[in-house]
């Protein structure tokens, strides 16, 4: 199972930073991603970061503002958001990838983030 939690409301330029608790078999997954989704448009992913080495992955969009990590026991990934944008303002999901062959799966319930001035 996985919950995210960390969503709110910030200005423009604000942080926030979303956490993704993992339980059970899940927190053996290989890699962790983050999405977002706004109703009537494709999912997007954001962010993912994989054991074994390797460095995280960001989209474009978020690059250099936004950053995922892991802690040690696999248990919490973290998305650090920085500079947020009014086209950041959506809701967020986390996923896992148990054997890093993206097949994203076991989707969290997700956690909304405004941005407003």
């Amino acid at each position: 199972r996985l919950v995210e939690s960390g969503g709110g409301s910030v200005r423009p330029g604000g942080s926030l930073r979303l956490s993704c608790a993992a339980s059970g078999y899940l927190v053996y997954s290989n890699c962790m991603g983050w999405f977002r989704q706004t109703p009537g448009k494709a999912r997007e992913g954001v962010a993912a970061i994989c054991t074994g080495g390797g460095s995280p992955w960001h989209a474009d969009s978020v690059r250099g503002r936004f950053t995922i990590s892991r802690t040690s026991n696999k248990e919490t990934t973290w998305l650090q958001m920085n500079g947020l944008k009014p086209g950041d303002a959506t809701m967020y999901y986390c996923a896992t990838d148990l054997f890093g062959m993206g097949d994203w799966k076991n989707w969290g319930q997700g956690t909304q983030v405004s941005v407003f001035s």
